[in-house]
């Protein structure tokens, strides 16, 4: 009976996986991250306790089997208790600490919206092999993207907006075939973007704004079938607007405002079905705007401002099943202003400053 007993104990606990509490490797690697970080208002690593890193550590998680620290999350704009309770959002100083690269099991980094993190990103960071989101957006880190942040091969979502990176974008990035999400919005980022771009067939967001990015939108993106948010305002974006742009499946969202974008606005911007939100104000886009609105065009934002366009505002625009916003100030636009939808909800400062447009709501004609 008691060798049944024992033989039955045995196969339980061959069955169920034995959970470790926290690796001894795990736990200082994350003492030495902790220690080049100060959070002087929250006390969140004071729950940083003990040698049990996967209990009740604050923004750690682990593998339930392995005991290995899998994430690491820690956001400084957050509705955590912990946060409602200070009545305050988060701010942290410090440096990342090259130690968070012996967490080779890691697969989420987020120390985001701090304010204060500095220093620069870890080289090493490139051998985290299980790594899947990288996020330390809203922070003050500098230097340079690390040059082989292809390496990354499972990573999905890159978010390092709003530091203070500069460099060029390496061009190791273009060799992540399962990324989904980037922004590197709010650096100064510089160079041009990588002409092999549109290798990132996964890629759904391409947040680029405000850096000081320079050269023509690379022919490449034209592949990218994923794409639905492209944003590279404010930059120094030139050349001409490639007339595949509008014919992307699944492109909703295009922002290229505040670059030095030049040539005739292409067609295919304007009778695209799915494109919700354009922006290519403040630019220097000349010519006639094309006559090519229809009953299937649906603008949420539409603003061609402080360009070089001319002539008259096509009737067409009265067929669009729905304009939302439109701006078409600062240009050198002349003739009467169509009657009906959309034109009839719009105040004059969406008109203002162009060479002799009239009518409603402007001066009779």
């Amino acid at each position: 009976m008691s060798v049944l007993l024992l033989t039955t104990l045995t196969l339980l606990f061959t069955l169920i996986p034995v959970t470790s509490s926290c690796t001894p490797s795990d736990l200082a690697a994350l003492q030495a991250f902790k220690s080049t970080l100060d959070e002087p208002y929250l006390g969140i690593f004071n729950t940083w306790a003990g040698t049990n890193c996967c209990s009740n550590w604050y923004g750690i998680s682990c593998d339930p089997t392995t005991g290995r620290v899998a994430d690491i999350n820690l956001r400084g704009e957050s509705e955590d208790p912990i946060f409602e309770k200070a009545g305050r959002s988060g701010y942290m100083t410090g440096s990342i600490n090259p130690s968070i690269c012996k967490l080779d099991r890691l697969s989420t980094l987020i120390l985001a919206d701090w304010k204060g993190v500095s220093g620069e990103i870890p080289e090493c960071v490139v051998s985290l092999s299980n790594l899947r989101i990288l996020d330390l957006v809203g922070n003050k880190i500098s230097g340079k993207i690390p040059a082989n942040i292809g390496n990354l091969q499972r990573l999905t979502v890159l978010n390092l907006a709003d530091n203070g990176l500069t460099g060029e974008i390496p061009s190791s990035l273009t060799k992540l075939p399962n990324m989904k999400h980037l922004d590197l919005s709010n650096n100064m980022l510089t160079g041009q973007l990588p002409s092999d771009f549109g290798n990132l067939k996964m890629l759904s967001r391409a947040l680029l704004s405000k850096n000081q990015l320079s050269g023509a939108i690379p022919s490449s993106i034209s592949v990218m079938d994923r794409l639905a948010d492209l944003d590279l305002s404010v930059n120094q974006i030139s050349g001409w607007l490639p007339d595949w742009i509008g014919s992307m499946p699944v492109l909703s969202t295009l922002n290229l405002d505040s670059n030095m974008i030049s040539g005739p606005l292409p067609q295919s911007l304007l009778s695209s079905t799915g494109l919700g939100m354009l922006n290519l104000s403040k630019n220097a886009i000349e010519g006639n705007i094309p006559d090519a609105f229809g009953p299937k065009s649906y603008f949420m934002a539409l603003d061609l401002s402080y360009n070089n366009l001319k002539g008259p505002i096509p009737s067409s625009l009265s067929s669009a099943a729905y304009v939302g916003y439109l701006d078409l100030s600062h240009n050198h636009l002349c003739g009467p202003i169509p009657g009906g939808s959309p034109f009839d909800h719009l105040e004059a400062s969406s008109y203002s400053f162009n060479d002799c447009l009239c009518g409603n709501p402007l001066r009779a004609c």
